[in-house]
């Protein structure tokens, strides 16, 4: 049985600037994408691959075209009814962390749930749990600083998960890390897309990464430059 989509977009284009220094950013991006699928968005620096991304993911508005999330046009939804939307629907691994340094893996791992409201006991239960789940859970206290690359990616992924989101943005989530513990974090990603049927969406130059995904939509000067399976 064919899986629902669970994000569409219709003519989504993105501009900066005005005049003469006006950037078209995207062009009329139609894309369709089925919960549970793993997508690579692929394209040099500078093609609109993350402006793709931040619109998808609510964090930035288009110039015009429509995001359909569940078949509901995101452009309906008041301000707070988006943040709630992204806060419960979505999980984000950037390649920087945005981690706070001097808290503990913990606290940072559970600011989602914070922000949700849950309650204390919960947020801390939820939170050890999935740090057990990326093989942190011996650092559940240790600063953010102490931690190596791999750690803090780990722990980034552990707080796109503490939500149990339906969808993950990963933007070059491996960009920074040695083959070895990109293979990890790779395999995280992968596993929790596979058993737990995360929708996984992916921007990447990393051509041996997007093949990993179901589907690879590349973007060149703003455009889409085609599919492949």
């Amino acid at each position: 049985m064919s899986q629902p989509t669970i994000i569409s977009t219709e003519k989504l284009s993105k501009s900066y600037g005005k005049n003469q220094s006006l950037f078209k950013a995207l062009q009329n991006i139609d894309l369709n994408i089925k919960s549970g699928e793993s997508i690579a968005i692929v394209g040099k620096s500078g093609s609109g691959k993350s402006t793709l991304m931040h619109l998808l993911a609510l964090m930035d508005k288009p110039t015009s075209g429509s995001v359909h999330i569940d078949n509901k046009d995101i452009s309906e939804l008041s301000k707070h009814e988006q943040d709630l939307l992204r806060n419960r629907t979505f999980g984000f691994v950037f390649q920087q962390f945005f981690l706070n340094g001097n808290a503990t893996v913990l606290e940072n791992v559970i600011l989602p749930l914070k922000i949700a409201g849950v309650s204390s006991k919960e947020r801390k239960n939820r939170g050890i749990e999935v740090l057990k789940a990326v093989d942190l859970g011996e650092k559940i206290y240790n600063k953010a600083n102490n931690l190596s690359g791999g750690e803090k990616q780990r722990v980034v992924i552990a707080r796109a998960l503490v939500n149990n989101p339906r969808i993950i943005f990963a933007d070059e989530p491996t960009g920074n890390l040695d083959s070895t513990t990109g293979k990890r974090i790779e395999k995280i990603l992968f596993d929790n897309n596979k058993n737990n049927g995360i929708t996984l969406i992916i921007v990447t130059h990393d051509s041996d990464l997007a093949l990993m995904c179901d589907r690879q939509i590349y973007i060149k000067d703003g455009n889409l430059r085609g599919e492949q399976i």
